[in-house]
């Protein structure tokens, strides 16, 4: 993982832990573990969510990290859109998944608003034929706003999405075309104005902190113009630079081990002062990424999925955590499509977790709201953290980054700003140090 080893300037390499145990060591050897899960009876006690991966965008984007795909046409989205019905189903079938009924459902990409109205319809009716929906919760749907029309959204809307995600990252249009971002400004305001126009009322605006080009005028501009527009919360992100991204093909081809954006000391200062300005704005924290206005606002997602949930992913590369067992799709287009055509649940490498690594993962999960009950893992695991890691937590207390009480650990708002850089010290042995994925 990318650290900041003494110095801030950002290289190559994961900064945002999104899971645990790390990616890498996830093994096509332990596939059977999935399988010894889906034959158990099913757990009616364990919220079950269901991701839905859309790989398709317009352009790469580039400090994207995520499988997608720019050449597809539409009879190769029809087929894919198949498969991932197909997939459903067949995971629907088992035992363990048998009459399950999920509290959220969650599209990502790619970009999966790059699918048209009637597309999206095959596929959110497909997938209620498999898992009903009666009992979801929440259905969340990110999108790209040059993808947006009012029609589209108003499909949306009548299919039951209940939280949309604009992928804004920037107001600039000069820094939008040098990072390569599909849409255009103008569109941002527009795709908005739609959504208010049909009665979403859950909209979250997604910004990056540090892009390439990015400048102090510009970033407060930024967020400006996000408080104007008032979304229900935003999603701040600290420019990372993984290793599977054109920007860090850029870097090899030049020789420099520097990516050519902002250092984590400034893009921590920009995410700062941006809370800093929400918070004035009526917004409150709710996690090290996201603040949110008002107090009704849940994102069920995350909260399920830090928690323990089930998740079923489905799609090409996807990823999924069900009863304690990781795993992932197969990674490419066709090889994940012919498995699926064939009757096969394509999953490529997987990870069963001990109970010990169960605690690991919700702790460091639930290290990123910033604000952790540690009643909630004596009961559950049977755990004390403040036992299990008072070296590490007291080191961060004394570093002033963390606020320790007998049944709570806070994040201060400088522990907040780089609780990744915190997480691996609460990570096993074997796992420090590993490329993360």
């Amino acid at each position: 993982m990318a650290t900041e080893a003494g110095e801030s300037k950002t290289r190559a390499g994961n900064y945002f832990v999104s899971n645990y145990p790390p990616y890498s060591f996830w093994k096509a050897a332990e596939r059977e573990a999935v399988d010894d899960v889906l034959g158990r009876a099913p757990d009616s006690a364990t919220p079950l969510g269901i991701y839905v991966h859309i790989p398709f965008c317009r352009k790469r984007c580039d400090f994207c990290y995520f499988k997608v795909y720019t050449d597809k046409n539409s009879k190769e989205i029809r087929r894919y859109l198949d498969a991932v019905l197909t997939e459903v189903g067949l995971f629907a079938a088992t035992p363990y998944l048998l009459g399950r009924k999920p509290r959220f459902v969650y599209f990502g990409g790619g970009t999966p608003s790059y699918l048209s109205a009637d597309q999206l319809r095959f596929l959110f009716q497909g997938l209620q034929e498999h898992f009903p929906w009666d009992e979801v919760e929440e259905v969340a749907f990110e999108c790209e706003p040059g993808t947006l029309s009012e029609v589209k959204l108003e499909a949306l809307h009548e299919l039951g999405v209940t939280r949309i995600s604009l992928g804004v990252e920037n107001f600039d249009p000069d820094i939008l075309e040098l990072n390569n971002r599909a849409h255009r400004a103008k569109e941002i305001h527009t795709t908005y104005s739609y959504a208010r126009k049909i009665g979403f009322d859950q909209i979250n605006i997604d910004l990056i902190a540090g892009m390439v080009g990015e400048t102090d005028a510009n970033w407060r501009d930024c967020v400006e113009q996000t408080i104007q527009l008032a979304p229900e919360s935003v999603t701040i992100y600290q420019m990372e630079v993984p290793f599977n991204t054109t920007l860090f093909q850029r870097m090899q081809d030049s020789g420099s081990e520097v990516a050519p954006v902002a250092d984590w000391r400034t893009k921590r200062r920009w995410t700062a002062e941006a809370f800093a300005r929400l918070e004035q704005a009526g917004y409150h924290l709710g996690s090290a990424y996201t603040a949110v206005r008002g107090d009704t606002i849940r994102f069920v997602y995350r909260d399920a999925l830090w928690h323990g949930a089930d998740m079923l992913g489905a799609g090409v590369s996807s990823f999924s955590h069900l009863c304690g067992v990781h795993f992932q799709n197969e990674h490419n287009f066709e090889q994940y499509v012919t498995r699926v055509e064939a009757g096969e649940i394509p999953i490529a490498r997987a990870l069963a977790l001990s109970a010990d690594e169960r605690f690991l993962r919700e702790f460091i999960l639930q290290m990123k709201l910033g604000d952790v009950d540690l009643t909630y893992f004596r009961d559950k695991f049977g755990v004390d953290p403040l036992g299990r890691f008072s070296a590490e937590l007291e080191g961060f207390r004394d570093e002033g980054l963390l606020e320790l009480e007998p049944d709570r650990v806070r994040a201060t708002r400088d522990g907040l700003l780089c609780i990744d850089n915190l997480l691996e010290s609460f990570f096993k042995e074997e796992h420090k140090g590993a490329r993360y994925a």
